[in-house]
């Protein structure tokens, strides 16, 4: 075996050419990074899919022509509205925190009431 036999990371396969090639092809260094990086983007489209989710359902409940609407904490449950997230949250000068899913977000009220919001264009 040559002394400064390179060896490609995807495939094993002896590596010609510059001295810091790492893989023998695109395909081998595609392949590679796609497998090195597939837990970590299962989890992060995951959670992007529950956002979503929960962005489609707000935005279902909140008829175009009114700012705000109330429902039942129940009939968010009942869409599939996943309480355990949200992409940021807003308080208000009053001590009141609005949990929002992008544009849309909703604030918990007594007797298992939601006010549902929707920001105002920037």
């Amino acid at each position: 075996m040559e002394p400064n036999l390179r060896l490609c990371l995807g495939c094993a396969k002896p590596i010609r050419g510059r001295v810091d090639k790492k893989f023998c092809d695109d395909y081998c260094r595609n392949n590679f990074n796609n497998r090195q990086n597939s837990d970590q983007n299962s989890f992060v489209r995951n959670i992007n899919n529950i956002l979503r989710k929960n962005r489609r359902i707000l935005a279902g409940m909140l008829p175009e022509t009114e700012e705000t609407v109330k429902v039942k904490r129940e009939k968010l449950s009942n869409e599939g509205f996943n309480y355990g997230y949200h992409t940021h949250l807003y308080l208000t000068q009053k001590g009141q925190t609005y949990s929002f899913c992008y544009e849309f977000g909703y604030l918990q009220l007594e007797h298992d009431w939601v006010l549902i919001v929707k920001r105002k264009g920037e």
